[in-house]
């Protein structure tokens, strides 16, 4: 690990969490090259990152999501920060850190970005949400960020997170909508829709134009891919 400058600000101390020990040792050694950043732990499953964090309290927990058999990534992070909250609320005074009470931040570390895995992981607390692809640089930096407390999260994360945000206030598909969505997602024209439906051509288009308009696309396909990420098709 790089020396640290007893005389500067303390450094900030890392729990690494992954099932895989080739990543783990590839991430000793590219965090051991950071100036400022200390690895202070290493889990290979979420049971034991939990149970590590509690008693190394590390600033941040670099936490990976699939972890193989037993507690995933999500059930690890919430877990951590439910137990960082008790700790805050206790005023159980400063970590070894010194950087004050409050317990590990979270910051997801993972080859995943479905909308899925990034909804779960922030409801369940993490602070940032990165991905494995990242330079060094740039997960440097989500490190740093995270360990005082702010969002860190790669730029297609964040893409998708802004998407959503906007997409929140849209109205709700109709009923009627959702049935022309369905079949869309089968692939069938507006003839073949208004046939399936018993109504006519010019119906069907109108549903299309509140269907585009809802979910801010403007073709077919488009539709058919929001509506699928969405879960807005049974």
């Amino acid at each position: 690990m790089t020396p640290t400058d007893p005389s500067g600000p303390a450094p900030v101390r890392i729990l690494l969490c992954d099932d895989h020990a080739v990543v783990r040792a590839g991430l000793l050694a590219l965090l051991g090259s950071a100036p400022g950043i200390e690895v202070v732990g290493e889990a290979g499953g979420g049971e034991e990152a939990v149970a590590l964090a509690a008693r190394l309290r590390p600033d941040v927990v670099l936490m990976d999501l699939q972890l193989g058999a037993g507690m995933d990534g999500i059930e690890a992070t919430r877990r951590i920060v439910a137990d960082a909250a008790a700790v805050t609320e206790t005023g159980a005074g400063a970590g070894a850190n010194g950087k004050g009470a409050h317990g590990p931040y979270v910051l997801v570390l993972t080859t995943y970005d479905t909308d899925a895995d990034i909804t779960r992981a922030i409801e369940a607390g993490a602070t940032g949400y990165l991905l494995k692809a990242e330079r060094p640089e740039e997960l440097f930096s989500a490190i740093r960020a995270a360990a005082e407390g702010r969002t860190a999260l790669s730029p297609p994360v964040a893409g998708r997170v802004m998407a959503r945000m906007r997409g929140a206030g849209r109205p709700a598909l109709t009923e009627r909508e959702r049935d022309i969505l369905g079949q869309l997602a089968r692939g069938l024209g507006n003839r073949e829709i208004a046939r399936a439906l018993f109504i006519s051509e010019a119906t069907v288009k109108t549903h299309l134009g509140r269907i585009y308009d809802k979910l801010g696309v403007d073709t077919r396909a488009g539709a058919v891919a929001v509506a699928k990420e969405q879960r807005l098709l049974s």
